[in-house]
């Protein structure tokens, strides 16, 4: 499967490689971490600072899967509002979950901080404006359920915003306590940071089969035969081995990054930028003056190869940007296209298999994947350490 295709941006900011040395393989381990992504370093920089014995397995080179086509929004709001979430599962389990979604936010800033990567993780707030008209009302509905349980949220009407950016829409409601990444520098620090910490972790070796041994599992791979009482699995939106997926959809969505822009001046606070019309046109800058921005998701589980389709949707992607602010000069430099995954309700798939003791998952379906590894890290640590984690429900895998 190929999670993207295209030009992408993130690998252009890499200058040096991560080299490892290939670890001395040991006959046991108490847990093994599949995959090496965003996902798979999150939950190792956790397990290693709660004192685990683990080892992690990657098919490719680390930082070379789908964390490279991220676009790098940190934001505890979610592709499905609060206040429809609270529809979904009340009001309690969704502003639990929203607030877990926060301290993600924080502790990946905690993170970047660890492992020398301050610079590439920026404090942001979020621009959420009405796309027409009809959206004002649901975004009221939001402002107010955000405030009425404490998240730092301000309103703006169509005047207060027009003040404040040069551009005119219905609406706005500005959320603070956001960031941006670079999500590829990130999650390669953090390789860099385990291996300094002499975490062993074994690049190019594919996952074949995994097979159980009574409690523990066998995990056969393209170097050889590991044993582990216990296994997660952090694959991304790649194959997610034994696990039903009938409840998972996989789209693909387009990127760009354009040409450095002079200065922001226009833009306040440089805010992370999206819309409530579905599917939404997302933006954020660079420390380098690009703006990176993405969104014409398609119901489609495949990347093309078109190259005329994806100067197509690159160039709809620069006028989106345009319309919104007209007097930058754009030229697209980078454009992409990556798969993404969905959940039905929306949420993402953290904890043990239900009927497959010790094997585990950590899949942050949705626009928020970072977010959602940070805190399924937390879960899973506690999890796999024989411990009950008070919020591993709101995202168990048989919830109905």
């Amino acid at each position: 499967m190929e999670l993207y295709n295209g030009d992408l941006y993130w690998p252009t900011t890499e200058s040096e490689d991560v080299v490892l040395e290939r670890p001395d393989k040991k006959e046991h381990y108490d847990v093994l971490v599949i995959g090496a992504g965003m996902s798979g370093t999150l939950t190792a920089y956790t397990l290693q600072r709660d004192g685990v014995d683990f080892a992690v397995l990657d098919g490719r080179k680390v930082g070379t899967g789908s964390t490279s086509a991220n676009t790098g929004l940190i934001q505890y709001s979610n592709d499905i509002m609060l206040h429809e979430l609270a529809e979904k599962i009340g009001e309690a389990a969704a502003v639990r979950f929203y607030q877990l979604c926060l301290d993600a936010v924080e502790s990946l800033d905690q993170v970047a901080k660890d492992v020398d990567a301050s610079d590439i993780y920026i404090r942001r707030d979020s621009l959420c404006f009405a796309s027409e008209e009809d959206d004002v009302a649901k975004l009221q509905r939001e402002y107010e359920m955000l405030a009425k349980h404490g998240f730092d949220v301000e309103w703006l009407d169509r005047e207060a915003l027009r003040e404040r950016f040069p551009f005119e829409k219905p609406a706005a409601l500005i959320t603070k306590g956001d960031a941006e990444v670079n999500p590829l520098t990130l999650s390669r620090q953090i390789i860099r940071h385990l291996s300094k910490q002499h975490v062993p972790i074994f690049e190019e070796t594919s996952v074949d089969e995994v097979v159980s041994d009574g409690d523990g599992w066998i995990v056969f791979t393209s170097n050889g035969t590991f044993k582990a009482n216990k296994v997660i699995f952090a694959t991304g939106y790649g194959p997610a081995p034994l696990l039903d997926s009938h409840r998972i959809d996989l789209n693909r969505s387009y990127a760009i990054a354009t040409n450095p822009i002079a200065e922001f001046s226009e833009w306040e606070g440089r805010a992370l930028i999206w819309e409530t019309k579905r599917p939404y046109l997302y933006l954020r800058t660079t420390p380098d003056g690009r703006i990176i921005a993405g969104g014409l998701d398609e119901d489609q589980a495949e990347t093309p190869h078109d190259e005329a389709l994806m100067n197509n949707r690159a160039e709809r992607v620069k006028e989106k940007i345009a319309e919104l602010f007209p007097m930058y000069d754009l030229e697209v430099d980078y454009a992409w296209v990556a798969l993404f995954g969905e959940s039905v309700d929306q949420l993402p798939f953290i904890g043990e298999h239900p009927n497959r003791p010790n094997l585990f998952y950590l899949l942050g379906y949705g626009g928020n994947g970072t977010v959602y590894s940070m805190l399924g890290s937390r879960i899973l640590s506690a999890l796999v350490r024989g411990q009950s984690h008070p919020d591993a429900d709101l995202v168990r895998l048989d919830r109905t």
